[in-house]
């Protein structure tokens, strides 16, 4: 629960999300994107609504471990898009989730995907 909530204050957490290779902006301009980047997390996280993001490394780097535990290094081969970077938002509406989609999008010049969790997640 994000500090501050009261357990009657039900809230949703969802994820926003990007895939990999989606990012095409040209290299000089990765210090401006990163800075966008950090100010709508650090904005998130003044609402009280952010709880967890990060960026993935290179999928080629993947491990795959089957059902009957067998180890495959690389990706899964019948994924095509693999997730670049995500941030997990705790807000109250889906409309909610969709604005800071919106913000994320403008400040990594590329599409969020949003999907709610079913359930919170373990820590």
């Amino acid at each position: 629960m994000v500090a501050g909530r009261s357990k009657e204050h039900r809230m949703t957490q969802y994820l926003i999300s990007f895939n990999d290779g989606d990012m095409t902006f040209p290299d000089e301009d990765l210090p401006d994107v990163a800075k966008a980047a950090r100010a709508v997390v650090q904005e998130i996280k003044d609402a009280g609504q952010f709880v967890f993001a990060g960026g993935l490394g290179d999928p080629g780097k993947a491990t795959v471990v089957a059902t009957n535990g067998m180890v495959s290094e690389g990706p899964n081969p019948a994924t095509k898009d693999f997730i670049g970077g995500f941030t997990v938002v705790d807000v109250a509406t889906r409309a909610e989730a969709l604005q800071w989609a919106a913000k994320i999008a403008v400040a990594c010049r590329c599409a969020q995907e949003i999907r709610e969790f079913l359930s919170k997640p373990a820590r």
